[in-house]
């Protein structure tokens, strides 16, 4: 499995090995040694997956809050999606900025989005499937989220906003100069 770390602190890419021939292929998608030497400390205790019926889906960005805050390794097994993360901690020499990544069925690339960093999909394709594995257990009280539209994000969406199928929720939530913040910035890179 290859890595490459990104622009932003603590982000990670992730390139499984996908090993084929006349039948198909096989490729490992996950390995714990390899994950724990560029993200130490962290564990995966759930799975998640969710289908977008319909090209122009987006979800997001979203993020929990402590104490049950989630890293998230981030794929796409089936279609194509851009995958978008801002990074939301207080006090770190990226504040408020974006990283966008195409992830899908073909480039099996994996996104690792740390803790303190909203996230947030548009899927370029019809019936894209996206899976990602967290690092802490969902919780309801702890859900949240920005506005996908903020203007100070400058996230330029494949689709015109007025195009894009968006959830209510995800429609109204707040801009990024307006959330009661939770996350901070440790010199580690890590929300604190």
């Amino acid at each position: 499995m290859h890595v490459r770390a990104l622009d932003l602190p603590g982000v990670f890419l992730f390139e499984p090995v996908k090993h084929g021939d006349h039948r198909g292929f096989f490729s490992e998608t996950f390995r714990h040694s390899v994950f724990a030497e560029h993200v130490p400390g962290v564990d995966l205790v759930q799975d998640n997956h969710s289908l977008s019926a319909e090209a122009g889906t987006l979800r997001g960005l979203h993020f929990q809050t402590p104490p049950h805050v989630q890293g998230k390794l981030v794929r796409c097994p089936r279609g194509r999606i851009v995958d978008v993360i801002v990074d939301i901690r207080r006090g770190s020499p990226t504040y408020g900025q974006h990283l966008a990544v195409e992830l899908s069925a073909e480039n099996w690339l994996q996104l690792w989005v740390p803790a303190g960093f909203a996230h947030g999909f548009c899927t370029l394709e019809a019936n894209s499937e996206v899976s990602y594995k967290v690092s802490d257990y969902y919780c309801a009280n702890c859900d949240g989220g920005i506005a996908f539209a903020d203007p100070a994000l400058g996230i330029d969406w494949p689709y015109p906003i007025s195009d894009l199928r968006v959830s209510d929720k995800d429609k109204s939530l707040p801009k990024l100069a307006d959330l009661d913040n939770p996350f901070t910035f440790d010199t580690k890179g890590a929300a604190a």
